[in-house]
């Protein structure tokens, strides 16, 4: 079972989860070990419920195809069990952030004193722009 919060959580065997040699170097331990993992996951035919799967469809995110399946891959350690643990955190991260709602932003005005204080500013960098223009000659 994976946890996704006290409420919710994924059966393993709705992940499914294929092992491949990782990309890059490496050396002789790339080339004959399986180490990289391959992480998928079907939103539509999850038990996960409809709100999540509502918000999960929503996100513009390049793990997730258009089919409403969710791609991860994990090669960033050596151990096929580190990279699965990898492809497991990420997916319920993925989660996690989804069905975080934003809060409503309300629209504020600034306060007289701070537009001011702005203006004063303005004015100042304006008169050390003017004094340094310039400086006229004098006939001697």
């Amino acid at each position: 079972m994976l946890f996704i919060s006290h409420s919710v959580s994924i059966a393993d065997s709705e992940i499914e989860m294929t092992a491949m040699r990782s990309q890059g170097a490496g050396g002789q331990n790339v080339n004959k070990v399986s180490s990289a993992i391959h992480l998928r996951f079907d939103i539509n035919h999850s038990c996960l419920p409809d709100f999540y799967k509502e918000r999960l469809l929503a996100l513009q995110d390049y793990r997730i195809t258009k089919d409403g399946v969710v791609v991860i891959k994990s090669q960033e350690h050596r151990s096929q069990e580190l990279n699965r643990q990898a492809a497991l955190d990420r997916l319920v991260m993925l989660i996690r952030q989804a069905t975080v709602v934003q809060k409503k932003r309300r629209a504020t005005k600034p306060s007289r004193s701070s537009q001011q204080k702005r203006m004063n500013k303005k004015t100042k960098h304006g008169q050390n722009k003017q004094l340094r223009g310039r400086v006229s000659q004098r006939d001697h």
